[in-house]
């Protein structure tokens, strides 16, 4: 193939006249078959001439690009089809080129047939969903595609489903990364041998074509670069260039998806380079081939990768030969400075400017390899097209291409050598781009593809020199961005560190890098090389040297800081993912015994790196002050090397580590970190603002702290082992500033730290000593014991999710480690240490989370505070901790009051830091502590409970880490040191405890010669003028004895602990410089020594029973328990020691004392018997007593506020829990709206906002606060039971026409064709969707008053969550969301009780009466404010629901439609209130729905406007029930007016509304009841009939003659056998029962109707109307409902409404029709009844039947059914395309309540200004959306203009939501949310419950 081409190319072609012109696709195909029979035969020159030829003419590169860049004007003028005809053109010859005359399509299905592929490698771009499992994957980058994953075995795997952020591909069938096991079925490894053979003809014409196709796309890609002018890159013409070739790659990328067969050729043509010799080199007469090749030379120079001018004239001559010299002579070029590297000349024009005077540094360092980052030299096509991929900033089409191919082994390979070749070219691109965010997910995109893969990683390492590479680029990159340190010294410092402020560090723009190395460390044969590489570790330290110190803040000492900079985060972030991420993956492979040998290559480099670091910043021994940086990296990786040395590697420790000296300057910065993190806790860095505490909080952040301060104490742990301790321990002080508070004397002067400050800082102190002392993270606790006890210190702040946990517990950064979260051993430790307690639901809508919380006995036995206190964040935190702690105690009845933190035994030290113990058997600690412990009794200033707690447990530790061989204790001590009797004898603690103090002097030395007249002279006195005569020399004296030398590092304001250390002999010692409190000289006057001599005569053990008689307020409180027991001191673990406050920590420590020894216990005892009163405090002057009175009041004052705020807040609780149970509809508690005794003539409201209580008058009506919403749920009732389910497959779909909603539109539409329309209006009720509900929290308030509440809201700037100018508010007591108020009718009870007693009137007056009533026009009453509010508040019900669900009139604006929109917001109401109740009246009047209704009041509103419509008596319905007509033909009279609808066509309910709000109010019992029957009658006919149509004709003729027969007995009118008979024979007139067609089959009930049966169905077509009745009934005369059975539900209804004669017998089965009390003689008005439906179906029979079976049993409304599993609804829904746009939604969204899918946002499916959710929740439920957002699980309500997140009713196993799928864990249904979510949805309560709402613009 590669010699067809070579001669192919031989000389330029004559262009051949016989080829046919590219015309039809005939001719192509033909010419394509020609050729390919002529490249077939043997000697195929000719063939391959012909085809060179022809190729050129079509795939001419200057065609389309001239026009591409001549043809912009002309195509914008209509010049033809632009560039892309031609391009298309030269596709399709190369389809039929490749396809050799056949068909395209089949070529591809022939290639396919031999694809052997066992790898997917399916290729997907960012925010593609794909799975990881963690169980199967080898690397953890491993990933799969949906499909692969769900083909595979996963079950009970660690798995989880995310979105990718850079892109990925699918590993399934790569065994390098993944188990075999894991393989889907589609890729378990097939055997190469059933995959035939392929034919060689098959691919012959791609062999030729695809080099010169690819050549040409090289060509495009040429000519389109043009080098950006002033560097900015212009991206429109880059992807103008690219929108051009998307055809041409999408080409490329179809051929990979052929299979294996088409990957090999093109891998093949890819990296032969033979082939790009020839067609690239721009030799011959085709300018055109010149010109591009030239320009290609151009970017490589205009890229800083090639040479001067001359020698590029010198290349284009004899590019063979020439380019071993030309690499040999760039290097030599290059090896300058890397000042003159390419990109350091314009970054330093965009950069300086903005830095300010912080300029940047350039490094010269001519010791690296420049042909590292400046020699690319290439070979193949798939060099170039690397190149050209990268200079376009690697396009998303041309990566997926390049990965597409990566299936294929060979490419694998090449592919990845060449990505290495350009390594330092991509980051010199990436730095210049202003995309990088996104260019740095493709770069990963490809990367991650390429080294997770080991065996390819050791390779390239290998052959490539990938880790040299790699370092290189890193160090390259970050010195771009480096300033001068100013640790330290800053005029004189070498140092320099990176500038955190760079967009480089600040937009991470070196992630992909870092990441590219962290992963290919975690290869053991690649971190192996790097370990071996002493080069390569020198390179490495010196680039984490750039972060040593770097963001170093300065302590701001007189104002705040004007711009508080934010890029600490960067910095963090910088030290974490560039240096502790290598690190770890280092670490991870220095695990066992041969390994020594790197890590003491890595401690040796490190140290010298350290080294060079102190040198540069000049550090002496005395770190600058006010500084701090929290960056030590080079510290850290010394730490973490000498930890896993000890730990894994039984390396012994002494023999890496350094000299004394070294030690010293170690631990300096270490320590500066944590005395200035108890600064910044002590507000002493205030001035520098918020950011400084956000830096103390992130170094101990848990995904911080284990690379930060965890290395750092643990060096500063090492540092203490094998330091002399009374120097460690005076460092601390000093550091911590508190030398100066740690005397006798009663007060003192601090010259270093203001007095407020003081308290916290000694605090911290001593707590960083507790911490530095009983950590043991790196000193001998085991990986398991390590995870528990921070998963105990994580769950004794607070109870905590699973996910919060995993995040909360630093896990080793490194993935490989083996702590992954979710593995075996967190979840066995999690299960050991505490209890899940399942999500629960508390009223009030909060939903809680499935939680751990810790067991009991882990708060009895493993609640460590040290631990609490090194992990807590928030200082909050460490408080909740004790708290909770404190609850256990009480609750389990071991510790009733304030308990102190436990003393918690430790692990044991492993033996190389045993040293670290004798920090607490040093003399100076022992001064400490015996001060501190003096101060403390005798109450001097400064001293809290705190410190006294840190000294028990610093004396504590000391007792149980005393090492009894010690009790000589000249052993301890060094030579010269003699016994004195002042301070202490030895330095162990045990003997140190009994040595009685008895005279201490305190003074104020400001005169050094003074100590030197005082202290005889000693070895060290010399050194000790010195050192206050000249500032420090840098070493003192070597010759003194060892510890003066090593005290020579101390400051000067340490002289007392060189004293001590000194030991001047027999004079009674002090601690340190205090003053005595009567000779105190003002700081100003001149410095007077003032000696005073106290007498103390205390020793530690005597202060710490002085101490328990304190803490115990009780003289002699202290008695040694072994006097009694002597078994205490043979078994001392007692439990009751372990928990409680200082005085059982006081008894421990005595116990303690006196088992290590037995003078302890002697003398404890001798003390005991002659203890004195505690000693007052001797010198306490006025000053001091004034300040102490202070804080004792100020105490007071606090425990009295605190009281009273406890109080508030009970009184606050019960009123919450009485008044404002708005929580869950059905427990509410009663308010009492208008219940006053029946002797008070009015009702008496109270006023919520003016607490005045009164009637409502007409002048000043008070209202009730009401909440006018409307409502669609009535119209979600369905007549099946099964709820519907969410479509979770095409087939699946919802029909909403069995709604309720559905059939009554149905039903009135219907009526509407064939009746009068203001007929059709009085005959059904609308509101079953859009109905307005209205819902009280029953709070009223004047009118008046709730007018200028509004005004004072409208007032109000906060932004509340809600809209005042739309006429919301919330209620001014309850807080309830409301919009309106509701003005109460002035009317009194007693006046309702007369109106209830029955009257004796026959049911004939009574009718009379009520057509009267009705008759009278209801004058609206004069103009009073009550019945102005009346108005506006019928005007705020009609504006709640839109327009199309108030207007069914054919003639718009009809008086009708307001008729019918009012009586049917009565029976909205009723309906609703039925539902809440579970749709029945069972349980009678318990139920408290009605308690709070406001339908009383809303019904007076209502019929005050109904009766402005006065109905004409001649269409009255009343009429039509009650009397009979006389001219029945009269009727029929003129046909062409549509007649009105039947009565038996009209819905009862409907008229029982209307009757009664016909009725001037309040209404009379007597007339209720007398509508009632009367409505009863037409109920029950309508029941016969129905029934009657649907038996069949058998049926009815049986029971035509049955009834006929009763017919003459005496109660026929209340027998339903009779009545139906008549029924069937009055309509047998009509042609109702005709038309028995086929289709009447299909409606005929198979059952035999049995009387019960019949029954039955007679009282379930009632029952609904009995129902409402009832409920109306209960409103209007406040009638208690009775509860009963749902089988008597009937009877009972019917009696409570007086349906049935009170001498009913109750014996004998019920019947429904015993309740009839018929009006007129029962034949007659059925007859008339049955004329009107007769004449109506002689023309509509099928109408007419339709119209007479009414649906009446409606069953709740529900939510859809959702599937146990969410990941079913995520997998249809998430590539579902949008109906209206057809495209896939970025969020898409479904709706629960009717099952539609919207997009959530989605501009595309706009209509005027409201985005599709909104939209959705207007037409389904008018105004109220409940939508499940398929990407994140959670489901959000709309409601009005409003909008909230509800939460999620998917939880994971740990019973916790994942909001956005983040976890991607599998997600379950949880029942018990989706039910509250449903009650929320029908009793309308998403405003009271849900808090959070926010406007959403109608943009949802």
């Amino acid at each position: 193939m590669a010699a067809a081409a070579a001669a192919a190319v031989g000389g330029p072609q004559p262009p051949q006249p016989e080829l046919p012109a590219p015309g039809l696709a005939l001719d192509k195909a033909a010419t394509a078959a020609h050729l390919k029979a002529a490249l077939s035969r043997p000697d195929n020159r000719a063939g391959a001439e012909e085809l060179q030829a022809l190729l050129e003419r079509v795939l001419s590169a200057e065609r389309p690009l001239a026009a591409a860049a001549d043809g912009e004007e002309a195509a914008a003028a209509g010049g033809g089809g632009g560039p892309g005809a031609a391009e298309e053109e030269a596709l399709e010859w190369c389809k039929c080129l490749l396809a050799g005359g056949g068909g395209y399509d089949e070529f591809c299905a022939a290639v396919r047939a031999y694809d052997p592929a066992a790898l997917c490698g399916l290729v997907w771009t960012a925010n593609f969903v794909a799975y990881r499992c963690r169980t199967c994957g080898i690397s953890p980058c491993m990933s799969l595609c949906a499909e692969c994953f769900h083909q595979g075995d996963h079950t009970g795997h660690d798995f989880n489903m995310f979105r990718s952020q850079a892109g990925g591909a699918c590993d399934c069938g790569d065994s390098n990364v993944m188990r075999e096991s894991g393989f889907c079925k589609r890729h378990q490894i097939k055997s190469s041998s059933n995959i035939p053979c392929v034919p060689k003809d098959l691919l012959m014409m791609s062999e030729f074509v695809l080099p010169r196709f690819i050549f040409c796309l090289i060509q495009y890609l040429r000519e389109g670069y043009n080098e950006p002018a002033a560097d900015v890159p212009s991206e429109k013409d880059l992807n103008k260039v690219l929108q051009l070739l998307e055809p041409q790659i999408s080409f490329l990328e179809d051929l990979t998806k052929m299979g294996g067969a088409m990957r090999s050729v093109l891998t093949q043509v890819l990296t032969n380079q033979q082939n790009y010799k020839d067609l690239t080199s721009g030799l011959g007469e085709n300018a055109c081939a010149k010109k591009s090749h030239e320009k290609y030379l151009i970017a490589l120079k205009s890229s800083g990768l090639t040479y001067p001018e001359d020698k590029l004239v010198y290349g284009l001559q004899e590019p063979s030969a020439g380019t071993s010299t030309l690499a040999v002579q760039g290097f030599a070029g290059a090896t300058g400075t890397l000042g003159q590297l390419d990109s350091s000349d314009e970054e330093d024009q965009d950069g300086s400017q903005g830095l300010g005077k912080r300029k940047r540094v350039k490094l010269s360092s001519s010791t690296k390899d420049q042909s590292i980052m400046d020699v690319l030299k290439h070979k193949s096509f798939l060099e170039e097209l690397l190149f050209w991929t990268i200079k376009y900033e690697f396009p998303q089409k041309m990566v997926t291409f390049l990965l597409n191919m990566l299936p294929d082994q060979e490419y694998k390979v090449a592919f990845t050598k060449t990505f290495v070749q350009h390594y330092a070219f991509i980051m010199k691109t990436l730095k210049k781009s202003h995309e990088s965010d996104t260019m740095s997910n493709r770069i990963v995109h490809i990367s991650v593809q390429l080294f997770s893969n080991e065996e390819l990683a050791r390779q390239v390492t290998e052959e490539c020199q990938l880790l040299d590479i790699m370092v290189t680029v890193l160090l390259y990159m970050m010195e771009s961005c480096l300033i001068k340190s100013e640790l330290q010294d800053e005029e004189n410092s070498l140092h320099v560190v990176v500038n955190c402020g760079e967009a480089l560090l600040k937009n991470n723009t070196y992630w992909p890098l870092v990441s590219d190395f962290i992963n290919i460390l975690s290869h053991q044969s690649v971190a192996k090389r790097f370990l071996e590489d002493h080069g390569l570790l020198v390179t490495w330290m010196n680039f984490v040297s750039f972060f040593q110190g770097m963001n170093l803040n300065k302590r701001e000492l007189n104002e705040h800081v004007e711009f508080e900079s934010q890029t600490y985060y960067a910095a963090f972030a910088a030290e974490l993912e560039a240096c502790a991420q290598p690190m770890w993956g280092l670490l991870s492979h220095c695990k066992v015994r041969e390994t020594q040998e790197y890590t003491r290559n890595v401690v040796r480099y490190c140290l010298e790196a350290l080294q060079d670091w102190f040198d540069a910043i000049n550090f002496v021994d005395e770190p600058a002050p006010n500084q701090v940086t929290f960056h030590l990296p080079l510290h850290r990786y010394y730490a973490m090397f000498l930890s896993k040395a000890v730990k894994c590697q039984e390396l012994d420790l002494d023999s890496v580590l350094p000299d004394q000296e070294m030690l010293m300057k170690l631990m300096i910065h270490p320590l500066q970190i944590q005395a200035s993190l108890a600064e910044i806790h002590s507000n002493m860095w205030v001035r520098n603002g918020l950011q400084i505490k956000g830096q103390a909080m992130t170094y101990v952040q848990s995904h911080f702290c284990n690379s930060m301060i965890d290395p750092d104490i643990y060096l500063l742990q090492v540092c203490a082992s094998r330091l002399d301790p009374d120097y460690f321990i005076s460092s601390v002080f000093e550091r911590f500033k508190v030398v100066d508070l740690l005397t006798m004397a009663s007060q003192h002067q601090n010259t270093v730290l203001d007095a407020e400050h003081e308290r916290s800082m000694l605090e911290g102190a001593l707590t960083f000593l507790v911490i530095l002392l009983s950590l043991r993270l790196h000193l001998g606790m085991s990986d398991d014991e390590i995870l528990r006890a921070e998963m105990v210190a994580q769950l004794c702040m607070n109870d905590r999710t699973h996910s919060s946990l995993l995040d909360l517990i630093p896990e080793n950064p490194n993935p490989k480690s083996g702590i992954i979260p979710g593995s075996y051993s967190f979840e066995s430790v999690l299960s050991a240490v505490a209890d899940f307690k399942a999500p629960v639901f508390e009223p009030g809508g909060s939903m809680q989370q499935g939680m751990y919380t810790p067991k009991a006995e882990v708060w009895d036995q493993e609640f460590d505070p040290v631990m609490v206190i090194l992990r807590t964040v928030y200082r909050r935190d460490v408080q909740s901790a004790m708290d909770r702690y404190t609850a256990f105690l009480k609750q389990s009845g071991k510790f009733p009051g304030n308990p102190w933190p436990p003393y918690k035994k430790r692990t044991p030290l492993h033996p190389s830091y045993k040293g670290l113990m004798r920090l607490l058997h040093c003399k100076t600690l022992h001064i400490v502590l015996f001060t501190l412990l003096y101060k403390i009794l005798m109450d001097h200033q400064n001293l809290s409970e705190h410190v006294l707690c840190m000294v028990l447990y610093l004396i504590e530790l000391g007792l149980e880490n005393s090492a009894e061989e010690e009790s000589d204790e000249e052993a301890s001590v060094c030579g010269p040191e003699r016994c004195h009797d002042s301070w202490f004898p030895g330095s162990n603690l045990v003997s140190n405890m009994r040595h009685f103090i008895n005279y201490v002097r305190v003074r104020v030395p400001e005169t050094a010669p003074e100590v030197k007249r005082d202290s005889p002279a000693s070895t060290s006195s010399d050194s000790l003028s010195s050192l206050h005569s000249s500032r420090r020399p840098k070493v003192l004296q070597r010759e003194n004895s060892g510890t003066a030398q090593v005290f020579s590092l101390v400051a000067e304001r340490r002289k007392k602990f060189q004293e001590i250390i000194n030991r001047s002999s027999s004079e009674a010692n002090q601690v340190v410089r205090p003053k005595t409190s009567n000779k105190w000289s003002a700081p100003g006057s001149a410095p007077q020594l003032t000696t005073a001599i106290l007498e103390i005569k205390e020793s530690i053990l005597s202060l710490l029973i002085k101490l328990h008689h304190k803490l115990s307020g009780k003289q002699n409180s202290y008695y040694p328990p072994w006097l009694d027991d002597i078994e205490v001191l043979i078994q001392p673990e007692i439990p009751k020691y372990n928990h409680g406050d200082g005085i059982t920590a006081v008894e421990r420590i005595l116990l303690k004392a006196a088992l290590q020894s037995r003078m302890n216990k002697r003398i404890i005892e001798e003390i005991c018997r002659k203890v004195t009163p505690p000693v007052p405090p001797k010198k306490i002057t006025a000053a001091e007593k004034k300040t102490l009175d202070k804080e004792e009041r100020r105490q007071k004052a606090r425990e009295r506020q605190q009281k009273l705020l406890a109080e508030f807040a009970s009184r606050q609780k019960s009123f919450m829990e009485t008044a404002m149970d708005v929580d869950s509809p059905e427990n509410d508690i009663p308010m009492e709206i208008a219940t006053a005794e029946p002797q008070v003539s009015e009702a008496v409201y109270d006023c919520v906002i003016c607490g005045q209580s009164g009637p409502s008058s007409e002048d000043r009506p008070t209202g009730l606060v009401v909440l006018l919403q409307a409502s669609s749920v009535l119209g979600q009732c369905r007549d099946n039971i099964e709820p519907k389910k969410l479509p979770i497959t095409e087939e699946e779909q919802i029909y909403p026409w069995d709604t309720c909603a559905a059939v009554h539109d149905v039903r009135l539409s219907l009526l509407q064709r064939y009746f009068k329309d203001s007929s059709c209006l009085l005959a059904v009720s609308i509101g079953w969707e859009g109905g307005v509900y209205v819902q009280t929290c029953g709070h009223t308030l004047h009118i008046d008053c709730h007018k200028s509440y509004m005004e004072s809201l409208r007032n109000d700037q906060v932004l509340q969550g809600f809209s005042v100018d739309k006429g919301e508010f919330t209620c001014p007591l309850c807080r309830q969301f409301a919009n309106s108020v509701l003005p109460c009718y002035p009317g009194s009870n007693v006046e309702s009780n007369l109106w209830q007693r029955p009257s004796n009137k026959s049911i004939q007056d009574l009718i009379k009466e009520v057509e009267e009533l009705q008759g009278r026009p209801g004058a609206f009453p004069s103009e009073t404010n009550l019945s102005k509010e009346m108005e506006s508040v019928m005007k705020d019900i009609k504006n709640t629901t839109q327009k199309k669900y108030r207007d069914y009139s054919k003639t718009p604006g009809s008086p009708d439609n307001d008729f019918l929109f009012m009586y049917s917001v009565a029976r909205t109401n009723l309906e609703l209130e039925l539902i809440h109740r579970g749709g029945n009246l069972c349980s009678g009047g318990a139920s408290t729905a009605g308690k709070r209704s406001c339908l009383n009041q809303l019904f007076h509103v209502l019929a005050l406007h109904m009766r402005l419509y006065s109905i004409d008596s001649e269409y009255n319905p009343w009429r039509k029930l009650t009397q009979l007509v006389e001219e029945m033909n009269s009727q029929q009279g003129n046909e062409e007016q549509q007649p009105e609808v039947p009565i038996l066509y009209h819905d009862v309910t409907s008229l029982l509304l209307i009757q009664i709000l016909m009725m001037p109010q309040p209404l009379r019992k007597d007339h209720f009841t007398c509508i009632v029957k009367v409505l009863f009658t037409l109920l029950y006919t309508q029941a016969l009939v129905a029934l009657s149509v649907k038996c069949n004709e058998e049926d009815r003729l049986a029971w035509k003659h049955m009834g006929a027969l009763k017919k003459n007995a005496c109660d026929a009118e209340k027998s339903y056998e009779v009545l139906l008979s008549f029924v069937i024979s009055e309509l047998s007139k009509g042609k109702l029962y005709h038309e028995e067609g086929t289709q009447e089959c299909a409606m005929v009930s198979p059952i035999a109707w049995s009387p019960e049966s019949m029954e039955k169905y007679l009282q379930d077509f009632c029952l609904p109307f009995l129902r409402i009745t009832s409920l109306l009934q209960h409103h209007l005369f406040g009638e208690d409902l009775p509860s009963c059975q749902e089988e008597e539900e009937f009877s009972v209804l019917s009696s409570c409404l007086g349906l049935l004669p009170t001498f009913y017998q109750t014996e004998h089965p019920f019947i429904s029709a015993s309740c009839l009390d018929w009006p007129v003689p029962a034949f007659d008005i059925i007859s008339q009844w049955c004329f009107e439906i007769n004449s109506f179906t002689e023309r509509h029979a099928e109408q007419g039947k339709a119209l007479l079976i009414q649906e009446s049993r409606w069953k709740l409304p529900h939510l859809l059914q959702l599937p146990e599993n969410y990941n079913t609804i995520f997998q249809y829904y998430h590539r579902k395309t949008c109906s209206v746009c057809t495209k896939v939604p970025k969020d898409p969204a479904v709706c629960l309540v009717c099952g539609t899918f919207v997009c959530l946002k989605g501009l595309c499916c706009k209509q005027q200004s409201y985005c599709e959710c909104v939209l959705h929740s207007q037409n389904c439920g008018a105004g109220t959306g409940i939508f499940l957002l398929i990407n994140a699980s959670v489901i959000i309500i709309i409601r009005g203009h409003r909008f909230c997140l509800w939460g999620s009713v998917y939880l994971d196993a740990h019973g916790e939501e994942d909001r956005d799928l983040r976890r991607g864990k599998p997600l379950y249904i949880c029942k018990e949310r989706y039910k509250v979510l449903e009650q929320q949805w029908i009793s309308h309560t998403f405003d009271h419950i849900n808090k959070r709402w926010g406007p959403h613009y109608n943009g949802l």
